[in-house]
């Protein structure tokens, strides 16, 4: 069982909850997942079980798709409506054809600062963690890339539809769509529809996980992003040794017989070292 599973993950559920009832029905414990949700969001996780594991920092940089809804008045300190409320003010009314110009105003690459209740990692440390502790902490910026953005509601919420880079942090773009709205803003919602070419739609549900009503994602599939390269030689890829390929791409998918079998990186001009094996 070298396969991806795709989750819909519920409310009020951290993302290694959701990996050890999966470990739990699979009956097994090597199973990763590309990316974390924290416990209010919803939506899409993609679960690597067993060789597939091998799979995962190559498929946590997918760009990702997000159905997210957003209020005014007010911000708190994460950022979102969970959090502790730390400011207020009167909302300052806008057109919805004033919010959609805000909206492609971030279309492209844009610099974020994450937010401080995050998991990046600052010295060592967390970054919620110097939160915790009340601790004062120099946060890095991050530029990040918006490919899609769209309003999907603006008369009964205001919800948004956005496909972005790996690396995002949706709290922060409502938070600065606010702002050029001469706002403070909130997130309420936020569902996670698509990474790379995975769909929230092709997802089974937390109860068809515990049955063991299971589908699953052959990898071949979502490698299909990457370069691929098919060569003769089993035994210089099965022992890792340095190839010569000329290609224009610094990381290659070595093939045997068109299956994917490691992850090559440019070493010097044409010389490519193994960087992953996948067998």
């Amino acid at each position: 069982m070298n396969k991806l599973i795709l989750i819909n993950k519920e409310m009020d559920m951290t993302s290694h909850d959701l990996v050890n009832i999966a470990r739990r029905s699979l009956r097994t414990k090597k199973i990763g997942h590309t990316g974390t949700l924290d416990p209010n969001a919803t939506g899409l996780m993609v679960l690597a079980v067993n060789n597939a594991t091998k799979l995962v920092n190559y498929l946590q940089n997918d760009d990702k798709e997000y159905i997210f809804q957003m209020e005014f008045g007010y911000t708190t300190d994460t950022l979102d409506q969970w959090g502790e409320k730390v400011q207020e003010q009167a909302v300052k009314e806008f057109s919805k054809a004033e919010f959609e110009e805000v909206l492609k105003s971030f279309l492209g690459d844009i610099t974020q600062t994450p937010p401080i209740y995050s998991a990046i990692k600052v010295n060592g440390k967390k970054l919620y963690e110097y939160a915790r502790a009340n601790e004062p902490v120099e946060i890095p910026s991050r530029q990040v890339h918006i490919s899609e953005i769209e309003l999907l509601d603006f008369e009964d919420s205001y919800k948004v539809r956005v496909a972005c880079s790996s690396g995002t942090y949706i709290r922060t773009l409502i938070a600065d769509i606010a702002v050029k709205l001469g706002n403070l803003g909130v997130m309420t919602s936020l569902v996670r529809t698509r990474v790379g070419q995975m769909y929230l739609e092709d997802a089974i549900s937390i109860d068809q996980l515990k049955n063991n009503e299971l589908k699953f994602v052959d990898p071949e599939i979502v490698l299909e992003a990457y370069k691929k390269v098919e060569y003769p030689d089993q035994a210089d890829i099965f022992n890792g040794r340095r190839i010569e390929l000329d290609v224009a791409e610094d990381l290659v998918l070595i093939t045997i017989n068109n299956k994917s079998m490691a992850f090559y990186e440019r070493e010097d001009n044409k010389t490519f070292k193994c960087k992953r094996g996948l067998w």
